[in-house]
């Protein structure tokens, strides 16, 4: 663990876990027992944010009982639910360790996966994300394994991720630097593989335990299977077109140019007798592709309009908060070598 070490050096902790929760009462005491002996069993300094997004049961008074003196816990409470997310997002801002592992709270997931996970990112392949895979999974077939294939199969081929199997697994190892000007919304924490890996970032998975539910209810169902994809089309917008947005409306007004040609195209064949009921010539001014064409060549035109525009946009976007289009790795200089992040 020399490489995270040595980065960490000036934090207080290696290792951060965020572990956002919501009615999870019958588990949180396990939960911490299991995250206390896998932590006492580590070199590196650990420790752990409880996000409490909005439970209405006893959860946030059996985390506070839980942790008690223990500085390594750390129990963030939001006042409502705002979802997994936000409480990600809340968790990662407030996070100390120079290597992110997010987790759930169901105990789903084996917190003594966490070392290994964290282990693999000192691989000479120098790792920065390493996402964890639930090859065996421990739930029903038809609720939760079956939206999960297609889920992750829908996924994988439109983010060219094609060799990460889960996205839905939560238990991840990220370094800091890939998380630090990323921000949360909706869903989207599924997607953190995939626009990590848009600004840069090496990433491999490893295959993790998946333990059967003991108890409390799931928070996934079928309707969030719909929730992802709608998730899946902004991300896949955000990180494809945000500095380009152009290129995205563009290719759209190109279809629908080609479409406006070619209703026009099928109205001079029809004004010649062919393709037609009868065989009898149509009029053009009568022909109903006609108009279709000028509706589809104004939204054309529109289209490109807002191509333009959101160019505009974005410039203001970035130049008004200081932000670059790119990410730097590392900068060397003269025998000095400065990762990024420092």
């Amino acid at each position: 663990m020399d490489n995270i070490t040595a980065i960490s050096q000036q934090r207080e902790y290696d290792v951060s876990i965020v572990i956002p929760l919501m009615n999870e009462e019958d588990n949180v005491s396990r939960l911490c027992d299991e995250l206390r002996a896998m932590m006492d069993a580590q070199e590196l300094r650990y420790e752990v944010l409880f996000i409490n997004d909005g439970s209405t049961d006893t959860t946030a008074q059996k985390l506070q009982d839980e942790i008690g003196e223990d500085e390594r816990f750390v129990v963030i409470e939001f006042t409502r639910n705002f979802g997994q997310s936000a409480a990600m997002g809340a968790g990662f801002s407030m996070a100390q360790g120079s290597v992110m592992v997010p987790m759930d709270g169901d105990l789903q997931n084996d917190p003594a996966d966490i070392p290994s996970l964290v282990a693999k990112l000192d691989d000479d392949q120098g790792y920065d994300v390493i996402c964890g895979w639930r090859k065996n999974r421990k739930d029903k077939w038809l609720s939760r394994k079956l939206p999960s294939m297609v889920a992750n199969r829908i996924i994988r081929r439109l983010t060219y991720c094609r060799d990460i199997h889960d996205f839905g697994c939560t238990l991840k190892a990220y370094r800091r630097e890939v998380l630090e000007d990323l921000r949360l919304y909706g869903e989207m924490h599924r997607f953190l593989p995939y626009m990590c890996r848009r600004r840069g970032a090496r990433m491999t998975e490893s295959v993790v335990h998946h333990r059967p539910r003991i108890a409390g209810q799931t928070k996934y169902g079928l309707k969030r299977t719909i929730k992802v994809l709608f998730d899946l089309l902004t991300a896949k917008f955000l990180e494809d077109y945000l500095t380009k947005p152009l290129y995205f409306f563009g290719k759209l007004g190109i279809v629908s140019f080609v479409i406006s040609i070619a209703a026009v195209a099928m109205a001079l064949v029809q004004k010649f007798g062919y393709l037609t009921e009868h065989g009898s010539a149509v009029n053009l001014n009568d022909n109903i592709f006609i108009l279709f064409a000028m509706m589809m060549f104004i939204t054309t035109v529109v289209l490109f309009m807002i191509g333009v525009i959101a160019e505009l946009l974005i410039r203001i976007y970035h130049e008004s908060q200081g932000r670059m289009p790119f990410k730097v790795r590392s900068l060397h200089r003269a025998g000095m070598s400065v990762p990024s992040g420092r």
